[in-house]
């Protein structure tokens, strides 16, 4: 995958008020979407076990796929927003946000998560959450002079 930017941890929390709404949007809708999957699952079980289903299985089970279809929709609407930003999304239980920067020389992510206050943490590139560390105040990348 082709980084298109690279942020420093200020330009990545600067974006955080912005997508706080967008990731916790998406986190709530994964969630739904989730438990509208599973109770179409079981509709439609139902709608199977019965050879004649009858007509209320098939209302239910077409509501909630039409449901599912539209949380489908808006999570891929979520996703598309945040990858604009130049924002990675890792998580859509927790909302995990990675962003594309770097660190003495070589590429890391700077990670977010719905719920902290900002962007504290890193790991790199191809650690992943597992590899998650603090960022301390040697770490933090000064901006370009001029910017």
């Amino acid at each position: 995958m082709t980084v298109d930017r690279l942020f420093t941890v200020d330009e990545a929390n600067k974006t955080l008020p912005y997508l706080r709404r967008v990731v916790a949007d998406l986190v709530h809708d994964y969630k739904l979407w989730q438990d509208t999957l599973a109770q179409y699952e079981l509709a439609a079980a139902r709608r199977r076990a019965m050879e004649d289903g009858g007509p209320d299985d098939d209302i239910e089970a077409n509501a909630l796929e039409r449901k599912a279809t539209a949380l489908a929709k808006a999570i891929e609407s979520y996703l598309a927003e945040i990858t604009s930003v130049g924002a990675e999304v890792k998580g859509l239980p927790d909302g995990l946000i990675d962003f594309p920067g770097e660190l003495e020389g070589r590429p890391v992510k700077w990670c977010w998560r719905l719920g902290e206050a900002a962007v504290e943490h890193w790991h790199d590139a191809d650690a992943g959450f597992a590899g998650r560390q603090p960022i301390t105040g040697s770490q933090i990348p000064a901006a370009p002079p001029g910017v």
